[in-house]
């Protein structure tokens, strides 16, 4: 399990679980809160609902908040803006710090980070809203080729994502896409079984919990298979070979260590077809906590009970640290400078 904060202390905490929120995934980030809420009442914390939505997030203060347990998705949530926030306020909160929730939330970062540290990755290219004519998409998928997936590279939840076979299907979904972001990610898709690793501590004590694979119909896995019907099917244990399991697992470490995440995380992959390989898709630092999420179900899968898993990520509540500048400026006096 996570190790827990030294200074955490259940009887005395007063926890905030943040949820709702104003991008376009309120709707999951409510229900995701509401069970991490309920979880951490039955484990006896002291927790309540917090919009930051409807609610300035100075009240965390005035109204004598400890931690606060991020249940917010995609934008002014997971992308390092709360967690900014938090940090200025003084104000321990779950999950990555503020530079690595931006890197993650923006997956064309993720995927530079990614090449940088030889981690296997779809290939792909970046479009600017501004430069979307016809020559323009065909140059992308004569160099990619089809079919090609199209997604804002800011939002989750597959919003705004299509997967294309041709121009005129390509053209439909850059015009989807460019509603919800400046820019957009073409990216080759790569057929074969969907896969997620959730990823729980930080740094070299960090562990993967068991690779969830996922049958959607159609292979349709979108925002209403997601959230909304019982359609999909999950496989956890996932019953790929043992050996492939944990190279999908030791991937997704290293793909999370990357990024510099700490507390939890869930990897998003695609195991190819034809060559069994594993290519990492995206990192979410806030992952869904509702009755379809997938971290819960890979927790469970591996003995750890949903408020069991929402009380140890609670505990992994901390700030990040930071240089004291009296120390430096004391230091810079002493040395005389250059």
């Amino acid at each position: 399990m996570i190790k827990a904060a030294k200074d955490f202390d259940v009887a005395s905490a007063k926890v905030a679980v943040l949820m709702g929120g104003s991008s376009m995934e309120r709707e999951i980030s409510m229900l995701s809160g509401t069970g991490v809420l309920q979880a951490l009442k039955q484990r006896g914390v002291n927790a309540f609902q917090f919009d930051p939505a409807s609610r300035p997030l100075q009240q965390l203060v005035d109204e004598h908040f400890t931690h606060a347990f991020i249940s917010l998705h995609g934008r002014f949530g997971e992308d390092g803006t709360v967690q900014g926030a938090l940090e200025l306020l003084g104000i321990p909160y779950t999950g990555s710090g503020v530079m690595s929730s931006a890197l993650a939330m923006d997956k064309v970062s993720t995927k530079r980070i990614w090449l940088s540290h030889q981690l296997r990755t779809a290939e792909f290219e970046v479009l600017s809203r501004d430069d979307l004519s016809l020559e323009t998409l065909q140059g992308v998928a004569h160099r990619i080729g089809y079919p090609l997936m199209v997604k804002p590279p800011h939002e989750g939840s597959s919003i705004g994502v299509s997967k294309v076979t041709d121009l005129a299907s390509f053209e439909r979904a850059v015009h989807l896409a460019k509603q919800y972001d400046r820019e957009i990610l073409c990216e080759r898709f790569i057929a074969g079984q969907e896969l997620t690793c959730p990823v729980l501590g930080e740094g070299p004590t960090a562990r993967a919990l068991p690779v969830v694979r996922i049958q959607a119909p159609e292979g349709a896995y979108d925002y209403q298979n997601k959230y909304f019907t019982d359609l999909v099917q999950y496989h956890c244990p996932s019953g790929l070979h043992p050996e492939l399991d944990e190279r999908v697992q030791d991937l997704s470490l290293r793909a999370y260590r990357a990024l510099g995440c700490r507390g939890w995380g869930r990897v998003d992959l695609m195991l190819d077809e034809k060559t069994k390989e594993p290519f990492l898709l995206e990192m979410n630092t806030s992952p869904g906590m509702t009755s379809h999420s997938l971290v819960p179900m890979s927790a469970k899968a591996s003995g750890v009970a949903y408020e069991d898993l929402c009380l140890e990520i609670l505990k992994s509540a901390t700030l990040t640290p930071h240089f004291r500048t009296d120390k430096v400026a004391s230091s810079t006096h002493e040395g005389g400078g250059a």
